[in-house]
């Protein structure tokens, strides 16, 4: 027989983000973390009401993809060209302190409560370093985007670290589980990587002067161009992840920066920012809280949570930010920076538990990891707010997005009805 409880999820999905976003926006705080702690709340780790289910994550998984594709579509590319540069070291010294960081919080703790694991204590202590490189995006694209920051320069900065982050982060873990997995080979992971983005810049290109000379020949019909844009953003999402090996937010981010230039960008803007407002954000962030279970710990594992959580997020602020300084940046958009690649999200559960089955990590790190995804997760869009406060940001306000092409949707939309 069907179920259709899927429904109920849904509705309640909807309805529970929606009202605790209202009231972390009544303690001056953004929407989406009330969205993530309303997951929380009504997920396993406390009143158990919802669970997760293959509607729920596919949904999500939908959900993360708009969101980077969005992102990208509202980048300045010409912005975005010129911190390329800066982006790469922002990434690379971002990824080394974290690294090292790990290390040194795994080292002091695992001589002595740890149960010892197939790989050296060394491995070990390293992959934990690598859980923390990690960095998930998303939730800062969302806070960026609810508060206007996200075509500013340290906004541009943050989404190219972020890619280049998961670029690197797939050649840290790649070189750490090579010992402990024979099978992964070190060369064509890193051939894989720089072809996919051979791959995309071809394509990318391609489909960029087919879509541009179909829009300049349309019959202002614009509706088929905005699934259009949909298809060539799924598709490469999913070259990324089955043929070449990349985060298929990254593809879809590349597909969104790749459509930013064109003529009708705000308008295809528009259509994505109302689906995803409107279902498939409030999915993805709920289903975070969703997915977190909270194991039994001992108080040793306990105070080594709080000190992971402490170092992944100094050690994000101090490396990020210092990469920034070295380019320039002023100290404000260093910290900007910093704080915006806080957030480990889903990217360190999957590393954790690539670890987990490799048999290159404890399964009492479980429990750590997932505070630290938890803390890190709802801090960062704080911190955020924080940091950007008192900077003028009316000019990049989603609200002054809507203004701006009200009048040119408005008009497609009077076109649509005949």
């Amino acid at each position: 027989m069907t179920s259709y409880h899927f429904l109920f999820d849904l509705a309640l999905i909807l309805l529970s983000t929606k009202l605790f976003g209202l009231l972390t926006r009544k303690v001056q705080m953004p929407q989406v973390v009330g969205a993530l702690l309303a997951g929380l709340i009504l997920g396993p780790a406390m009143l158990n009401i919802l669970k997760e289910t293959d509607f729920i994550s596919k949904t999500a998984e939908i959900g993360v993809i708009v969101l980077m594709f969005t992102a990208g579509l509202e980048t300045d590319f010409q912005e975005m060209k010129k911190t390329g540069k800066a982006s790469f070291l922002i990434a690379l010294v971002g990824v080394l302190i974290p690294l090292a960081g790990g290390y040194a919080v795994a080292a002091m703790f695992n001589k002595t409560m740890l149960p010892q694991v197939d790989v050296s204590l060394f491995l070990q202590n390293i992959f934990i370093g690598v859980i923390l490189t990690a960095t998930s995006v998303s939730i800062t694209v969302e806070t960026l985007n609810e508060i206007g920051a996200l075509n500013t320069r340290s906004g541009n900065a943050i989404l190219g670290a972020a890619v280049i982050d998961d670029v690197l982060g797939i050649v840290c873990l790649t070189i750490v589980t090579s010992v402990a997995d024979p099978s992964v080979n070190i060369v064509i992971v890193l051939l894989k990587i720089v072809g996919f983005f051979i791959f995309a810049g071809v394509a990318g290109y391609i489909f960029y002067l087919l879509f541009t000379k179909m829009i300049n020949r349309s019959d202002k019909d614009l509706r088929r161009y905005v699934i259009l844009a949909f298809v060539f953003c799924l598709l490469l999402s999913y070259c990324a992840e089955r043929f070449f090996g990349v985060a298929d937010i990254t593809g879809a981010y590349i597909a969104g920066l790749i459509l930013s230039n064109t003529k009708e960008t705000k308008y295809i803007t528009s259509r994505f920012n109302t689906v995803s407002y409107a279902l498939l954000s409030p999915m993805f962030f709920a289903s975070i809280g969703i997915n977190v279970t909270l194991p039994e710990m001992s108080s040793s594992i306990l105070w080594f949570s709080v000190l992971l959580t402490i170092v992944a997020v100094l050690t994000k602020i101090v490396g990020c930010g210092l990469g920034a300084r070295l380019c320039r940046f002023t100290g404000r958009e260093s910290l900007q920076i910093g704080v915006g690649m806080i957030s480990r999200g889903e990217v360190a559960l999957i590393v954790a538990n690539k670890g987990f089955a490799l048999k290159m990590m404890s399964p009492v790190y479980l429990g750590p990891v997932v505070l630290t995804v938890i803390l890190t997760t709802i801090l960062t869009p704080i911190l955020l707010k924080i940091v950007y406060r008192n900077q003028d940001l009316t000019h990049n306000s989603p609200e002054m997005f809507e203004n701006k092409v009200g009048e040119h949707y408005q008009a497609q939309e009077n076109y649509d009805k005949g």
